[in-house]
């Protein structure tokens, strides 16, 4: 059954990666989609390769200045007659020892990750608790539940994430929405190339952990099902989505093993 047929979607990182792959899958299943990152000539790009790409709005946004949003919000809103579900999507990653970063890159970090979707999420909640339904997917990652070496401030602004949208699930429930945040593992995206360093500099390559990681089509895939099985949460990946349950049962041994594992 096709529960997301003629919704319309807002995504944001849509272009690229995990974004780009719910793009086409939504398309496909005859949704209306709202297109967001900040790059508009990718979102030109992704649009055009969509199924009905006449119907799909591209909105060039950028979280990290997130002043903005609630007035492109009441814009969308206008323009597309409401929005059904919005993705939360976009997202920036880390690579580096904590003591390396410096609090420019976890700022930085935070204002995309947790800000500007915290800003994004709220300026939309009003309308749809006045429209009695629809939704929020957030993709988080799985070190929103536990923490590596090199990804301090990135599983830092992930937790925090997971934390605001477990708070919205409690607080709105029985008001006709869905919060479904899903835990991607290694996916194979283009995320690692953008990964800031210490220093603010990307880290402009491919981790091997990633590369070798799930495809972004079946990741999509696996994100609308959670969605339309009414999940409040998910986990996709390969093996390394065991460590949330290795963590919670067996820290001792979860702490002895993630000293040592392959994060790149």
């Amino acid at each position: 059954m096709n529960q997301l047929k003629n919704k319309t979607i807002w995504i944001t990182g849509a272009s690229s990666g995990i974004g780009e792959a719910l793009a086409y899958e939504l398309a496909s299943r005859d949704a209306t989609l709202v297109l967001s990152a900040r790059r508009e000539d990718e979102l030109v790009r992704v649009r055009s390769a969509c199924k009905n790409s006449q119907r799909h709005k591209i909105v060039a946004l950028d979280l990290a200045g997130s002043n903005s949003v609630d007035a492109i919000v009441e814009q969308v809103w206008q323009d597309v007659s409401g929005v059904d579900l919005l993705i939360n999507n976009a997202g920036l990653s880390q690579r580096a020892l904590a003591m390396d970063t410096s609090l420019e890159v976890h700022r930085k970090i935070m204002e995309v990750n947790y800000f500007g979707t915290v800003a994004l999420t709220q300026a939309i909640l009003p309308h749809l608790l006045l429209q009695g339904s629809g939704g929020v997917i957030t993709v988080s990652s799985l070190v929103g539940k536990f923490a590596t070496p090199l990804r301090s401030a990135y599983s830092a602004s992930k937790h925090a994430i997971t934390a605001y949208m477990d708070s919205l699930r409690a607080e709105l429930h029985g008001k006709g929405l869905q919060f479904t945040t899903i835990y991607p593992g290694f996916i194979r995206t283009n995320l690692t190339y953008k990964a800031l360093l210490g220093d603010g500099s990307e880290q402009n390559s491919m981790d091997r952990a990633q590369e070798e990681g799930m495809a972004p089509e079946l990741c999509a895939k696996k994100i609308i099902k959670a969605y339309e099985s009414g999940k409040a949460e998910a986990y996709i990946g390969g093996r390394e989505t065991h460590a949330v349950l290795l963590k919670r049962f067996f820290p001792k041994m979860f702490a002895r093993i993630v000293r040592k594992a392959k994060v790149t």
